[in-house]
């Protein structure tokens, strides 16, 4: 039997993994506040390799009493708590709960906010941009890990995701591949953010080059403090690798300023500095850049 999947937050993940659901045969419903329905159906363009697929697809209003066996959360960080508080009367304990956001933070908030729902983190390397209102570039392809700290195996439900052309896995140890992530993204977001500039500039620009560098020197002194030796040991040869593989490319934060969205810089740096002072770890530069992007978040550019 497939299951019907609701996806709160469509946004350029959402709707490329609606897309996705979709094109697998996977029910798909999007999930929209009660005063934005202007109809109850949503159109959804995705480009990639120079053809674009239409797919409608059916909106339900959050404020709705109708249950919600399967969620899927790609909202921005900022929105995770109020957005899911607007449909927590649609959930309960055996409700199958996917989080897939950027950053890290949120869902120290969610668990707090809701300790009888259960709540799987993921975290994807899938490229895709906004290019117009529900139209969308899917420019690069990448990997989804989900995980969850008290479960090796994944839910039942997980099977839908292996029916996608999205490659998506099951990660047992997913705090430490979303500390990597959000690790690589302190290194490149808010330098990128605040230059202005495509990631491959960070390499190309010896100034910038020399800045990242020291940035990476400070998050490999965080995540040894946190445990995290791997990407403690890793950290600059990944983020090199990032910056010259996604040269081209401009980062979520960059795209966010460029739209005049707010940024995630409070769940990325943010989080990083939380973590630095929970463990007396001095990063002057890390939070410079932090507090340059909270400048421009402020609009005070």
């Amino acid at each position: 039997m497939t299951d019907q999947w609701h996806i709160l937050g469509a946004g350029a993940i959402g709707s490329l993994f609606a897309s996705s659901f979709a094109r697998a045969g996977v029910p798909t419903i999007l999930l929209r506040r009660s005063g934005n329905l202007e109809a109850r159906v949503q159109d959804i363009r995705i480009d990639k390799n120079g053809v674009t697929q239409n797919l409608s697809f059916p909106i339900s209003a959050n404020n709705e009493a109708g249950p919600i066996s399967h969620l899927l959360i790609a909202t921005k960080a900022y929105d995770v708590r109020s957005a899911l508080s607007e449909i927590a009367h649609r959930l309960d304990s055996s409700s199958n709960i996917f989080v897939l956001v950027n950053g890290m933070g949120y869902m120290e908030e969610i668990k707090a906010d809701y300790p009888q729902l259960g709540f799987n983190s993921g975290a994807t390397t899938e490229g895709v941009y906004r290019l117009q209102e529900n139209h969308f570039c899917h420019a690069g392809d990448g990997l989804t890990r989900f995980g969850r700290a008290d479960q090796s195996r994944p839910p039942t439900c997980f099977n839908e995701w292996s029916r996608l052309d999205l490659p998506t896995v099951w990660e047992p140890n997913i705090e430490e591949f979303l500390w990597q992530k959000m690790a690589v993204n302190c290194a490149i977001n808010p330098m990128t953010a605040v230059h202005r500039c495509k990631n491959g500039e960070l390499a190309a620009a010896p100034d910038l080059a020399r800045q990242a560098i020291l940035l990476c020197d400070e998050i490999s002194q965080v995540s040894t403090a946190a445990g995290f030796a791997n990407t403690a040991a890793n950290i600059h040869r990944w983020t090199a690798d990032v910056i010259v593989g996604t040269a081209n490319n401009r980062s979520s934060m960059l795209q966010d300023i460029l739209a005049g969205r707010q940024t995630e810089n409070h769940y990325i740096s943010g989080y990083l500095l939380k973590v630095a002072k929970r463990f007396k770890v001095t990063i002057p530069i890390n939070t410079a850049i932090f507090e340059k992007v909270c400048k421009i978040d402020r609009g005070k550019d």
